[in-house]
């Protein structure tokens, strides 16, 4: 019998030590390490892998021009919120991080995908939570039923490369990694020597037979993907569900992508039947606008390719307390301090004795500082009760002087705005003389700094009256 021994592992960059560090003298960070058991003697753990993933082929020094690749190097899932956010499909041999919430989607995510894809593909789907009653139940809420998706509720490694070996399947999904173990490891399923096997079994396994492998993964409760850093640099592909359980929409994000952009994101709407593509994001995230409401903007950003509107929410009032109490949902806390200080300073506005809450109507999170604009707007316009007209889009970035500086992609959130009824755009003036207004049947404000914005819009309500 193998003796046992106590080690420490630093979930960042894995190194290992038999007493625990406060900091790890590899990668320098603060509180990663975490108790774990190892086997002393490593050869039974080297013939096990040997004997699950084989032998490796020999290889040779080949020059790259001579690399032939096939034409249909990826999976269209049929699914275009996901195939966007994958750069066009599941690329052949690749391996799929997908980590979230508990509760928001991943496994229905997994078997949607087995659904459309299992009329013309052999899928095995690995559960290590559920049984296949349990998965039989949620597949028929969904609509998933195919001779092609084959069930195994594995938990051991070992189990799950027998099985792709024995069924030869086009695609394969794991969920999720946090259960699965190897035998040749003397530890828990989960723990972090675990957790960077398997997937490192499951890697190899995906390259040599060309198989794309899906994997959920969980998440700790700082948002992470939980187990050691090095599984994401492992795998291909990270992805990432954001968005509250309470709400029913959905954020897909790439992380990591080999194989296409990580700026795109997918938006779903979640309901009794599963995870529906929100095929125009902007409207559905500004269907439900208030009218004759102050304290509301309409914003503009760039996710990869893709702009997409959303309403922001500023609520000004009174504190009853000796501190103002500052509050910001979807919008970066340390940028609303910011920009509360330039609007004070440079722009005349006084927010020292009011409370200010900020939220982005959908769950949607601004990351880019173009949404600057429009939020400092909805701060103004919810401080002096002013009413923002419905119909116009602002964004640009707020310097610490007050003005306002050029964004990128002016022309294809103008061409969305346009398409999607707006009347006139307030855009910085730098931005602007850049376009030719010719182009467009939009109206366009050019402004230099955060007060002429709000200028023009207060201009436009004195016309309107």
């Amino acid at each position: 019998m193998e003796k046992l021994k106590k080690i420490f592992v630093c979930s960042e960059c894995g190194y290992e030590t038999p007493k625990w560090m406060g900091k790890c003298p590899e990668c320098g960070e603060w509180n990663t390490f975490i108790e774990d058991v190892r086997a002393e003697e490593g050869t039974s753990k080297q013939k096990t892998a040997g004997l699950i993933i084989g032998e490796p082929e020999a290889e040779t020094v080949t020059s790259i021009s001579d690399v032939c690749v096939d034409d249909e190097i990826r999976y269209v899932t049929g699914i275009d919120e996901l195939d966007r956010v994958l750069g066009g499909g599941i690329v052949k041999g690749s391996v799929t991080l997908l980590g979230g919430d508990p509760g928001i989607g991943k496994s229905t995510m997994l078997l949607q995908i087995c659904g459309k894809l299992s009329e013309k593909m052999k899928i095995l789907y690995v559960s290590g939570e559920e049984s296949k009653s349990q998965l039989k139940l949620r597949a028929k809420r969904i609509g998933v039923d195919s001779k092609n998706l084959l069930i195994a509720p594995y938990t051991d490694i070992g189990q799950v490369i027998n099985a792709i070996s024995a069924e030869k399947p086009d695609i394969v999904m794991v969920d999720s990694i946090q259960t699965m173990s190897f035998s040749g490891i003397a530890s828990s399923s989960g723990s972090v020597t675990q957790v960077k096997e398997c997937t490192s079994i499951l890697t190899k396994v995906a390259k040599k037979a060309n198989i794309p492998v899906i994997i959920v993964g969980h998440v700790n409760k700082d948002g992470a993907i939980a187990g050691p850093k090095v599984m994401e640099h492992i795998v291909d592909t990270v992805l990432h569900f954001e968005g509250e359980r309470t709400m029913s929409y959905r954020i897909l994000r790439s992380i990591k992508n080999r194989f296409g952009s990580t700026n795109e994101i997918g938006i779903f709407e979640m309901n009794e039947n599963g995870l529906h593509e929100v095929e125009n994001p902007s409207v559905a995230l500004l269907s439900e606008r208030p009218t004759n409401v102050s304290g509301t903007c309409v914003s503009c950003i760039i996710e990869g390719t893709r702009p997409i509107f959303a309403e922001v929410q500023a609520l000004v009032s009174k504190t009853g307390f000796g501190v103002p109490r500052r509050t910001s949902t979807g919008f970066d806390f340390n940028r609303t301090a910011l920009l509360i200080a330039v609007l004070e300073k440079r722009a005349g506005y006084y927010f020292g004795s009011m409370d200010t809450y900020i939220n982005v109507i959908g769950g949607l999170k601004l990351d880019e500082p173009a949404a600057d604009l429009s939020v400092a707007i909805a701060l103004i316009s919810s401080l002096t009760d002013t009413v923002v007209d419905s119909s116009i889009v602002a964004f640009g970035e707020i310097g610490l002087g007050g003005e306002l500086r050029s964004v990128s992609n002016t022309e294809s959130r103008i061409k969305e705005a346009e398409k999607l009824g707006f009347s006139e755009v307030i855009l910085p003036m730098q931005s602007l003389k850049k376009l030719r207004k010719d182009d467009y049947k939009i109206k366009l404000t050019g402004v230099a700094s955060v007060g002429e914005a709000f200028s023009a819009i207060r201009k436009k309500e004195v016309k309107s009256e």
